[in-house]
């Protein structure tokens, strides 16, 4: 019998999500077959459905939503194997039905272990099936919550390419007339789409921390002493590259790219409060590309077996 690895089990579980002691069980029946031990296991009934090797989903949908009043809103990222499931109204059902209920979550919760709307089943085990049903990998990978602290504050939801970018902005009006007004909600809306074409990590360099800040100058240093520049004049030169780099990484310090030669988007948010009658403020915001960070490399699990057990 093939030996029964902790490669060959991790793998296991992640394929059908099934407890470690019963991906075990299942190997050792299967004499070490992965693809056997995968049978195992749903003709066992212990799962319904299982990932497939090697398929990682990198496609889906990103979606938003925000309440009536504007101050609360949700975004969810699902994802799956091919663009062809992604447009399926099954797929598109499923993501909205999850986004209905993270829109009633406590943002950090579990939103795979909620009940399924209409069922009796969590999320993830209706996932499982879907699984099972479109013959294709489904994750329900992150969600996350903004609410309006403020009590003039709004939500501003900004999705680009049907779901594969998707922004949610939380700005505060200086008064309750300012927030519905037309050059407020302008502001918001290009704030947004900004974001979404920008990239930016942070509002202001106020919410940097000091580490990632010394981050950035020890990576400036490297550079300056690659390039051999000289010591003294290292301090100077990092200056003005940190500067710099404020006005990359931070929403208030980029050039706004919805009117050109206007400058910063700080300096229009200034501009725009003197004409409101009273600061206008961007609190936080949350931006999801679709399939951003997943590594889309897959290891032959042969060779990661290999490496496990040192041959």
């Amino acid at each position: 019998m093939a030996a029964i690895t902790p490669a060959l089990i991790k793998e296991l579980r992640e394929r059908t999500s099934a407890g470690m002691s019963d991906c075990k069980n299942a190997l050792v029946e299967a004499d070490g077959d992965l693809e056997k031990a995968v049978e195992v296991i749903l003709k066992k009934g212990i799962v319904k459905a299982a990932s497939r090797a090697g398929k990682v989903a990198t496609e889906g949908e990103v979606a938003t939503w925000v309440s009536a009043d504007g101050k609360k809103g949700v975004i969810v990222e699902v994802n799956c194997q091919t663009d062809f499931v992604a447009r399926g109204d099954d797929f598109k059902g499923f993501v909205q039905n999850v986004l209905a209920v993270a829109q009633k979550l406590a943002k950090g919760k579990d939103l795979g272990a909620e009940t399924y709307p209409g069922t009796d089943k969590s999320i993830d085990t209706v996932r499982q099936e879907l699984v099972g049903r479109i013959g294709e990998n489904i994750v329900v990978r992150r969600w996350d919550a903004v609410e309006c602290k403020a009590d003039n504050g709004f939500v501003q939801s900004y999705v680009h390419m049907g779901g594969k970018l998707a922004v949610l902005l939380d700005a505060d009006a200086p008064s309750a007339d300012a927030r519905g007004n037309a050059d407020f909600k302008a502001f918001v809306e290009n704030c947004a789409m900004q974001i979404a074409a920008m990239s930016p990590i942070v509002v202001d360099k106020g919410q940097l921390s000091q580490t990632d800040i010394d981050k950035q100058r020890e990576i400036f240093q490297a550079q300056l002493k690659e390039e051999g520049k000289p010591e003294q004049a290292w301090p100077k030169i990092i200056e003005g590259k940190v500067a710099k780099w404020y006005t990359e990484v931070t929403l208030l310090g980029q050039d706004n790219v919805w009117e050109p030669g206007a400058g910063s988007i700080d300096k229009i948010r200034q501009e725009l409060g003197k004409k409101l009658g009273g600061e206008v403020k961007v609190a936080s915001f949350v931006r999801f590309g679709l399939g951003e960070g997943i590594d889309k490399k897959v290891e032959n699990l042969a060779d990661e077996v290999a490496k496990t057990i040192g041959a």
